[in-house]
């Protein structure tokens, strides 16, 4: 994880259950990647057959592109802040349902419309496929769209 990516490490030491910490895990490594730039990371912890994918992969490299490199983080492209805090999380070994308290802060190239702060309740539902775990659902699928279509 970047320095760039916050999360509940509180609420992250108490899960007891490996597959709740392999979620958090996952969704770690997704916020970390769009904290970094990286549309295509972020993207593998989604299903390719989750309704509405195309709609989201379109949303989150149309918004990579369009932010604008943090002057304070040398060597990478850091327009993008992602905060993800637990609401709730319910399932088991093979899926779960969780609600999540979502920020993300936007600064985009300049001549655009400078920096925007995105905070919501997202709802997702992850399913263990083979040995990974996988974003099978993401409420609301515009949550990602650059701020201009936003």
């Amino acid at each position: 994880m970047t320095r760039r990516t916050l999360l509940a490490l509180p609420f992250a030491l108490t899960l007891r259950a490996d597959s709740a910490r392999d979620v958090w895990d996952l969704l770690g490594d997704a916020a970390s990647a769009l904290s970094d730039g990286n549309a295509a990371g972020f993207l593998e912890a989604f299903d390719p057959k989750m309704p509405g994918y195309e709609k989201l992969r379109a949303d989150v490299e149309a918004l990579v592109q369009e932010t604008e490199p943090d002057p304070r983080n040398l060597g990478g492209r850091d327009g993008i802040f992602c905060s993800i805090g637990p609401v709730s999380d319910k399932g088991d070994d093979s899926e779960r349902d969780l609600e999540l308290d979502w920020i993300l802060d936007i600064r985009q190239r300049q001549g655009a419309t400078g920096a925007t702060r995105r905070q919501q309740n997202v709802r997702i539902r992850v399913e263990k496929q083979g040995k990974k775990w996988r974003i099978v659902s993401f409420d609301p699928a515009g949550f990602f769209a650059p701020p201009d279509a936003h």
